[in-house]
């Protein structure tokens, strides 16, 4: 639960931002019928994204089994790609991420048109649900409670929406920067996971022969029923008797993955400038 809990969250949470912000700029500037818009363009975009989860269950189902492990090969393959991604840039574009959003709805207002608010609001939404719906189909379906899971990531999303909502409402401020940080280093661990699981199934589609021999015995600390197991399979996606490419692999992506997202940063300033304020926070609009 915990895992996809995370990716609710973090997920969510990015596009709730972006919708949040986007909306209380426009009713800010008394744009109610733009607004309105956007409302639209964000329940769109979800039906697509629940529509492509739905589609992507459906075939993995339909498959045979060899073919079943070789299209969750590539979809846990194409969302540690994804994840990666997202985290690298939000590592990145976290701080200011407030005042970018603010500044396009600002110009898109001044040009006398809110086709490209509706359009940010519902590709933030879709690209994010996309996200979520890849990378929680290829976490649940290899987790040992599809309930669970998918009863954390509800939560998650949930959570997220709430804290979306008191955003836009003006009675929570959250530094964007901290947060996304905290999150991005569990996201490394899940996506180190998912590395070791795309090595598995590609192994079991036939795919990949090389490194099957066993790395090391965890038996002793990952016991099949023990909370520990779970916590340790569940977030960091190690296997009781992993082989030499699962851990390589797991080895290969987690260690400076964990290390960039981990390493402070400050922000850069021209020379002679006072140094910027701490990480931005979301104000009330």
């Amino acid at each position: 639960m915990i895992p996809t809990l995370v990716i609710g969250l973090r997920e969510g949470l990015e596009a709730s931002l972006i919708v949040g912000i986007i909306a209380a700029f426009l009713g800010a500037n008394g744009r109610r019928d733009a607004l309105r818009q956007v409302w639209i363009g964000v329940v769109a975009a979800v039906l697509l994204c629940l529509a492509i989860g739905i589609g992507l269950i459906t075939l993995s189902r339909e498959l045979p089994q060899r073919q079943q492990e070789a299209l969750e090969t590539v979809i846990g393959a194409f969302a540690v790609v994804m994840v990666t991604f997202m985290i690298l840039w939000m590592n990145k574009h976290a701080r200011g991420m407030k005042k970018e959003l603010e500044g396009q709805a600002a110009h898109a207002l001044a040009q006398g048109s809110a086709r490209a608010l509706v359009a940010m609001a519902f590709l933030a939404v879709l690209r994010e649900g996309f996200e979520t719906a890849v990378f929680l189909i290829s976490v649940i379906q290899n987790s040992t409670s599809v309930t669970s899971g998918t009863t954390g990531a509800l939560i998650g999303i949930l959570i997220a929406v709430v804290i979306g909502y008191a955003i836009y409402r003006g009675g929570l401020r959250l530094n964007l920067g901290r947060f996304f940080k905290v999150t991005g280093l569990v996201l490394v661990l899940v996506a180190a996971g998912l590395v070791m699981t795309v090595m598995h199934t590609a192994h079991e589609a036939g795919w990949l022969n090389a490194g099957q021999a066993q790395a090391v015995d965890l038996g002793w600390l990952v016991r099949p029923g023990t909370v520990v197991s779970s916590l340790l399979t569940g977030v960091l996606g190690l296997q009781p008797q992993p082989v030499v490419a699962e851990a390589v692999a797991w080895l290969v992506y987690a260690l400076p993955m964990l290390a960039y997202v981990a390493w402070p940063r400050r922000a850069a300033r021209p020379a002679g400038k006072p140094a910027p304020a701490p990480a931005e926070s979301t104000e009330p609009a």
